[in-house]
């Protein structure tokens, strides 16, 4: 008897391993199956009109038409987007509270921030990243240039005499002009705001002299005349702005691309996780969809699968922390 027991009790142990995990991944397809059988919450961490949540609106709307339930947007804005993070972060891993995320919030506080009670490498099971860009770089429609080394010889030569906006201390458009301002010499004089919307709206009025901001929000403003574009720091040219150069074909390089992307709370069901993915994906192909996001200027919409995403995210807070160490930036 303890012979048979030696020679077959780790197969039986095997066997039960097995079944165990079969069991399991029976019951996240029946779970998948039904999901979501109520209303889905996307948290985004700006606030309402901005460009973070016109795209998630976009992407709220297809995803309830394809997977039969409202997706139902949340504003969190706060604290250069850890609130809306956060809120995301703590959230029941069921698939019904989700993050709706642009890139900075999720990628670059980590190497601004000493502490912070998420960690977004292991605190998100992400779903799918939801377009690739950049921001446009903006002047008064007054400031005497027309490209973007006519803007940084204009700039060098009045050292702290010009300004430009953000819409916060350690946002995108605040670390892309610190960036350019460590490759080219220029002395500019930041002038941070609480949201993108009042920054531009004093650009418009001549308060601030230039800014990164979003091209969601400010191509029509460019293509009325009330803003000049100089460059777009995104990877590709902007559809509706074609003789927009890119930062890098102006000679200025620029690789820290933006993105927005859907995030669920770490130990969601691998099986929603991927039907979320299908779903954004599908989206992302429909004609109406691509039309929508054309027309809000972000025409660079790679699928990705959540494995793709997550290795994203990791060489992103990689770049960033690199970048973030290079300006000397420290927030608390």
């Amino acid at each position: 008897m303890q012979h048979w027991f030696k020679r077959w009790a780790p197969l039986a142990l095997v066997a039960c391993a097995a079944l165990a995990a079969q069991a399991a991944q029976a019951a996240q397809g029946a779970v998948a199956d039904t999901y979501p059988d109520k209303p889905v919450t996307l948290v985004v961490p700006t606030a309402a009109a901005g460009g973070t949540d016109t795209i998630a609106r976009v992407v709220a709307e297809a995803l309830g038409k394809r997977l039969g339930q409202s997706f139902v947007v949340e504003n969190r804005p706060g604290a250069n987007g850890i609130l809306g993070v956060e809120a995301g972060a703590r959230a029941a891993p069921d698939g019904y509270r989700l993050l709706f995320a642009y890139a900075a919030a999720v990628v670059v506080n980590p190497s601004l921030y000493k502490k912070l009670s998420y960690d977004p490498a292991k605190d998100f099971a992400p779903v799918a990243q939801i377009g690739r860009g950049g921001n446009l770089l903006l002047v008064r429609k007054d400031l005497p240039v027309t490209t973007l080394k006519e803007f940084v010889d204009y700039t060098r030569a009045r050292p702290d005499k010009l300004s430009y906006c953000s819409w916060g201390a350690g946002s995108g458009g605040h670390l892309a002009m610190e960036s350019l301002k460590k490759q080219t010499g220029m002395q500019l004089v930041h002038v941070p705001y609480k949201g993108s919307s009042p920054c531009v709206n004093d650009l418009m009025g001549g308060q601030v002299d230039a800014a990164f901001a979003d091209t969601s929000t400010t191509v029509e403003m460019v293509r009325s005349g009330r803003l000049k574009a100089l460059a777009n720091s995104g990877p590709s040219r902007l559809p509706m702005l074609p003789d927009v150069p890119t930062m890098n074909e102006a000679g200025f390089p620029f690789r820290n691309y933006a993105w927005y992307g859907l995030l669920a709370p770490a130990k969601t069901p691998p099986a929603i996780v991927n039907k979320l993915n299908e779903a954004v994906n599908a989206a992302l192909k429909d004609p109406v969809v691509v039309q929508r996001m054309r027309e809000l200027n972000f025409s660079d919409l790679p699928q990705t699968t959540p494995e793709q995403f997550a290795a994203t995210i990791a060489q992103d807070l990689r770049d960033w922390a690199a970048l973030v160490k290079e300006i000397g930036l420290q927030l608390e």
